[in-house]
């Protein structure tokens, strides 16, 4: 089993900053990760969506809240969850339709892939099937959808969602973050 390199750079004031670009160059996926609060926040920019998210994680990378902005100051949805899987809104409203799910997956977004990949303790040729919320940043929709991560090597790892046909293969670097994202993304900086 091959563990990742910390993110020693999220204790900087800057941050651990990653951007993926579309292949034409237009649009980008800029993710910063900074360590706050007892925990990782990350902060996304998607511009091809002109959607910006944030995720708070806990120090083992498990989803804390997710907020969704797209066109307005507030947010558009506003996730949480207790850490035994447990979902609601921020109003207080619970979600037992998401309850299970320990990860959250934005299609649009090269870094969520990397939350199972970065906390899953799994030797080449395992296979892990997790629950997952996932996000329409269009509609807002979330849904929990089971997704299996299986490790190919020390920085491969494909992924399955258990209703489609897509498989994805994804190189990852030493802190377990995508290279290339199939869904039109590729690496920058």
């Amino acid at each position: 089993m091959t563990s990742y390199a910390p993110l020693t750079a999220a204790h900087d004031t800057d941050g651990h900053v990653v951007r993926w670009t579309t292949p034409d160059g237009e649009h980008h996926d800029t993710t910063t990760i900074r360590w706050e609060n007892e925990g990782f926040t990350v902060n996304g920019v998607l511009t091809r969506e002109r959607v910006e998210y944030v995720l708070r994680l806990s120090p083992a990378w498990q989803v804390r809240q997710f907020i969704l902005f797209r066109d307005l100051e507030e947010p558009d949805l506003w996730l949480a969850t207790d850490g035994s899987g447990r979902w609601g809104e921020m109003n207080g409203a619970h979600l037992p339709e998401l309850d299970g799910c320990y990860d959250l997956h934005l299609a649009c977004a090269a870094f969520t892939v990397a939350l199972p990949i970065h906390r899953l303790p799994l030797h080449e040729g395992h296979a892990a099937e997790v629950p997952v919320v996932t996000v329409d940043t269009e509609t807002l929709e979330v849904r929990a959808v089971t997704y299996r991560y299986t490790r190919l090597g020390t920085h491969r790892w494909r992924i399955e969602v258990d209703e489609s046909t897509d498989v994805v293969e994804v190189d990852v670097d030493e802190h377990g973050l995508p290279l290339d994202y199939p869904a039109g993304f590729r690496r920058a900086s």
